[in-house]
């Protein structure tokens, strides 16, 4: 993807190849890039991550229906 331009502290980046999709991205994340940079960016899923979080909200909403936990 290539960083399209700046507004204000939003970079907008453009998916290649064909730059018709637009991403919205904290510049504050992006130290050191300019407009016309190219970048990579990856994704990655972390399912423990996840799977603590999933089960903190349910036990919250347990709690908040008020059954036992």
């Amino acid at each position: 993807m290539i960083v399209d331009r700046f507004e204000g502290e939003i970079a907008v980046l453009l998916v290649r190849p064909e730059e018709t999709q637009q991403i919205l991205f904290p510049r504050a994340l992006l130290p050191g890039v300019n407009e016309g940079d190219n970048l990579e960016l990856a994704v990655e899923k972390r399912e423990a991550e996840s799977a603590i979080a999933r089960e903190r909200v349910l036990s919250t909403i347990d709690r908040l229906q008020g059954k036992e936990v």
